[in-house]
């Protein structure tokens, strides 16, 4: 019995019970209901030649196991060795990796070989991959190679996010000086785009080509975001961002008002949510005059798009295209609150009487920022004697 050392030890002389009438004649295996079949099938494979044994028994990976479990119990070497080459080869299915890992622990060495695919890689390896993802999610390749860009751009914030596990990779200084250069670069090519579409300020900008380019890197520039929040190193975008605003407005108003354009426009408004919140919650400190800026520019550009992309989600064949977050008005109104309210109550003033004067007041809301200004006023000049501060 070369097959099994399991028989070859029950059915030798040395046995303990070998003297007792028919025990070298006949071995009971005790063995689950689910793995009966597996243990006829491979006593019969004790009698044929094991060349190509792989395939004769395992035809499949959840068959595989099954034979390997008891040819495990059973002590057989080259068969246990032919379900590991063949467990070791072929794909399996995310539900097929679960049962390996049920299965595989406790086995031994020998099989270990299986569960290669599934070790924890090293660090320097998970920095070179994610290196080269992040080169080229940033790239912006060829509309061919939008699906694999995005695809990478996906796992890229995969790789970052802490979920049941622990983040794939922890940022130190050097990553995250290869981040923020790959974003500068993708910014900068987003700005020379700006400005050649604004190139001929009387034509409008038709929706194609260097428009859908526009998209693109919107689209590049809104996984950034995420990016860059993720590893706290959001300064440099909320500054280049600052900086592109009033042409980012004037580029989408010399745009068409089709649904596909209302897109860009929602885009335009999940990237701005984000600076704006950056800004707000003082993540990103700027100054008065650049705070009170962002606030002019932008507040204006949502009331008037938030009606247009409200109407074509209600009509369901314009608003087939457009992707909603459903918190992001609240989000976006929470942040002009928080910057308004940061500024000069003079300041404050004037934007809140524009807001009152006009037919969008619903949106954003600024009441939060009405209730507080009103608050600061009244008690000002008490709250401020004691500093002797004059008041105007």
């Amino acid at each position: 019995m070369k097959n099994s050392k399991y028989f070859a030890e029950r059915l030798s002389e040395n046995w303990p019970t070998c003297q007792i009438l028919d025990s070298l004649n006949c071995v009971e295996v005790y063995c689950q209901e689910s793995d009966l079949d597996y243990h006829v099938s491979l006593l019969r494979m004790f009698y044929v030649s094991i060349d190509g044994l792989a395939l004769d028994l395992c035809h499949g990976v959840r068959n595989a196991l099954g034979f390997l479990r008891v040819a495990n119990e059973l002590v057989c070497p080259l068969i246990i060795a032919a379900c590991v080459d063949y467990l070791e080869a072929v794909p399996w299915e995310e539900s097929e990796e679960d049962e390996i890992l049920k299965t595989i622990p406790g086995m031994g060495s020998q099989v270990e070989r299986i569960l290669a695919r599934l070790q924890p890689v090293n660090v320097a390896a998970i920095v070179r991959i994610f290196l080269s993802a992040l080169r080229f999610a940033t790239s912006s390749p060829s509309p061919s190679m939008t699906d694999l860009k995005t695809s990478a751009q996906e796992q890229l914030e995969y790789m970052l996010t802490e979920d049941d596990d622990t983040p794939l990779l922890t940022a130190d200084e050097d990553l995250k000086s290869e981040v923020k250069e790959c974003v500068k670069s993708l910014l900068a090519r987003f700005s020379n785009l700006l400005e050649s579409l604004l190139c001929k300020p009387e034509e409008p900008i038709p929706v194609t080509g260097k428009l859908q380019l526009f998209r693109s890197y919107l689209a590049d520039l809104s996984w950034a975001c995420q990016i860059l929040s993720k590893l706290d190193i959001m300064r440099q975008f909320v500054i280049s961002w600052m900086e592109a605003s009033e042409t980012i407005t004037k580029v989408v108003e010399k745009a068409s008002l089709e649904v596909d354009i209302l897109e860009t426009k929602l885009k335009i408004i999940e990237i701005t949510t984000k600076t704006l919140e950056a800004i707000g919650y003082g993540t990103v400190i700027l100054p008065t005059a650049k705070r009170l800026n962002m606030v002019k520019i932008w507040l204006p550009f949502v009331r008037v798009v938030r009606p247009l992309i409200d109407s074509a989600l209600t009509d369901a064949e314009d608003g087939l295209g457009l992707n909603m977050d459903g918190e992001l008005w609240q989000s976006l109104e929470s942040a002009f609150v928080s910057i308004i309210l940061s500024l000069p109550s003079g300041d404050q003033a004037e934007i809140l009487t524009e807001w009152l004067k006009n037919e969008h007041i619903w949106y954003p809301d600024l009441t939060e920022a009405f209730e507080v200004w009103c608050y600061r006023s009244k008690v000002a000049k008490r709250r401020l004697a004691s500093f002797g501060t004059a008041t105007v």
